[in-house]
């Protein structure tokens, strides 16, 4: 298998880096987390196409749990219930975290609405 570097997988499966929105999860306890990506998906983001960029506290030697695993399965079940359409998590060169997109809706939902 051969080592890409961060430039070379950006050119293949597109720039994850850049988005509408941050939610900067950086510091917040677990409970935190959860209420802030709810209100995020409740409210689909900023619109059609959105992409956010959640940020997580990196792991350390002492950091004990992280957010990662709370909020990864918090993801993966909203994308289940298809409120979002796609996630996948940052390379830790890019600070670490996940990248969603909230799906398009298709013409005859922007029509009802």
């Amino acid at each position: 298998m051969p080592l890409f570097a961060p430039h070379e997988i950006r050119h293949l499966v597109g720039d994850r880096t850049e988005a509408e929105a941050i939610l900067d999860l950086c510091g917040a306890d677990r409970q935190q987390a959860h209420d802030a990506i709810e209100r995020l998906l409740e409210h689909g983001g900023l619109g059609p196409s959105t992409r956010v960029i959640i940020r997580l506290d990196p792991a350390t030697p002492t950091s004990g749990e992280t957010l990662f695993l709370p909020v990864g399965r918090h993801l993966l079940a909203a994308r289940r219930q298809r409120r979002i359409a796609r996630f996948s998590t940052l390379p830790d060169a890019d600070g670490g975290g996940f990248y969603l997109e909230f799906a398009t809706p298709s013409p005859t939902e922007l029509e009802s609405t």
